[in-house]
């Protein structure tokens, strides 16, 4: 039985471009369709199922941006990317924030556009299956799942923010594990651990005799994870220097190695994420506002440990398990989970992982009370002696304020409300539960 062709759509209002586009595809074995107009495309999109669809940013009756939008709000589940004149990545930001997975510039590269088409539907071709990184019932979780299934269906650059020990590298590993890039490798780098002068020739790295001590060419960052993901942890911590250069790098997809005479195109998608807040980077003048933009596209924010407060138990349970080895798991007194749902954790996960290990390692018998917990008091949410407002109670009140005078501006329409906010509907119904306003 012979398998039905692919189907794509071409929307471009140039009969030779489509003419390219259509032939290419031809030979990759996809059945491409074409529209010359917004009204065209829409009413061939309410005709049939699609696998992927690219637009032109240029249209006769409005911006292929209009396409985008209309596969999103119809749920049509199509992945789309769109093809914009030279140097106009600002319209490539603004379609990857409406739901573009990717971009093409003119003139368009025949490579570039077989390596794109190849990524997006390359679907059932063996890739592994995701690791479970992540896990937990509460809405805080569930709805960072969600955004991650959402995510990897996408190209665009991701921002993940969020404390210390919160799972960011976690998050980023599984966007790229369920994502197309799967098969391809993930690279993490701690932009914060490494030295200045080496910046550039780890980044893009460098040919035989490039330096003293450059013995052999070297393959930096982004040519190790050519096809696959570059994850920049810390990405506050770069100087302004190689801001400038990771930019140029991002927004022509090549790199010139130290020495080198050649520039090398390079397919990788971008995910960073750091504790700092690049926002405030910005106004700060620390880090560069152009940056920011090209890798803050699709944000995504990792809840701290102490708005999981009903997953604790379970974590602490796996956590325990692991620490036990071969002998038998300790259990927890229900003093001792009271506590562990009571504290703070101003180190997070990493935090939880300290103090079960060392519960385990000096427990003398094998149910772990409160005591062998030694969770010191000044790190609770109990009141200091100076009479401080207990943290959480803190940042509590602080949200529910945030809240209530997003509600009050808009007259009490909530979806409008988590707009103004910027979380979901789900998530701020969550959170008014939580908080419980009325």
């Amino acid at each position: 039985m012979t398998k039905t062709p692919m189907r794509v759509l071409v929307v471009d209002d140039e009969p030779d471009i489509r003419e390219l586009l259509e032939l290419t595809l031809l030979k990759m074995g996809l059945q491409p369709v074409c529209a010359g107009s917004v009204a065209e495309a829409k009413g061939v999109l309410a005709a049939g199922p699609f696998d992927l669809a690219l637009t032109d940013m240029r249209l006769p009756d409005g911006e292929g941006l209009e396409v985008v939008r209309h596969i999103g709000e119809q749920a049509l589940d199509v992945p789309i990317a769109v093809i914009t004149a030279y140097g106009s990545t600002d319209n490539a930001v603004r379609a990857m924030k409406a739901g573009a997975f990717d971009y093409l510039q003119k003139p368009v590269s025949l490579a570039q556009l077989r390596s794109l088409v190849k990524t997006v539907l390359r679907v059932d071709s063996g890739k592994p299956t995701p690791q479970q990184r992540l896990v937990g019932d509460s809405p805080a979780i569930q709805e960072v799942l969600r955004l991650i299934e959402k995510l990897s269906r996408s190209q665009a650059a991701v921002y993940i923010r969020g404390e210390s020990g919160t799972g960011k590298e976690q998050a980023a590993r599984l966007i790229h594990e369920q994502g197309s890039r799967a098969e391809r490798p993930f690279v993490a780098v701690n932009c914060g651990a490494i030295p200045d002068n080496l910046m550039e020739s780890e980044f893009f790295g460098y040919k035989k005799g490039a330096f003293t001590g450059a013995d052999a060419d070297h393959d930096g960052f982004f040519q190790q994870a050519l096809g696959g993901t570059l994850f920049l942890d810390e990405v506050a911590d770069l100087p302004l220097a190689m801001q400038v250069k990771l930019l140029r790098a991002i927004q022509e997809k090549t790199v010139r190695k130290l020495g080198g005479s050649q520039e090398e195109a390079v397919d990788v998608r971008i995910i960073c994420a750091t504790h700092q807040d690049l926002a405030a980077r910005v106004e700060a003048g620390s880090f560069r506002q152009d940056l920011y933009y090209r890798l803050n596209v699709l944000p995504l924010r990792m809840p701290a440990l102490r708005e999981l407060r009903e997953d604790i138990p379970r974590f602490a349970q796996q956590l325990l398990q692991r620490y036990a080895g071969e002998g038998a798991t300790p259990q927890l007194s229900a003093d001792a989970r009271q506590a562990l749902q009571d504290y703070g954790y101003p180190g997070n996960f990493r935090e939880l992982e300290n103090i079960l290990e060392r519960a385990v390692a000096l427990a003398a018998g094998p149910a772990l009370s409160r005591d062998d917990l030694q969770l010191t008091p000044s790190r609770e949410h109990s009141p200091e002696p100076c009479g401080a407002e207990p943290l959480q109670d803190y940042l509590d009140r602080a949200e529910r304020e945030a809240i209530v005078k997003a509600l009050d501006a808009t007259h009490y329409n909530r979806t409008q409300a988590a707009k103004r906010l910027g979380v979901t509907f789900r998530s701020l119904r969550y959170r008014m539960e939580r908080l419980r306003i009325n």
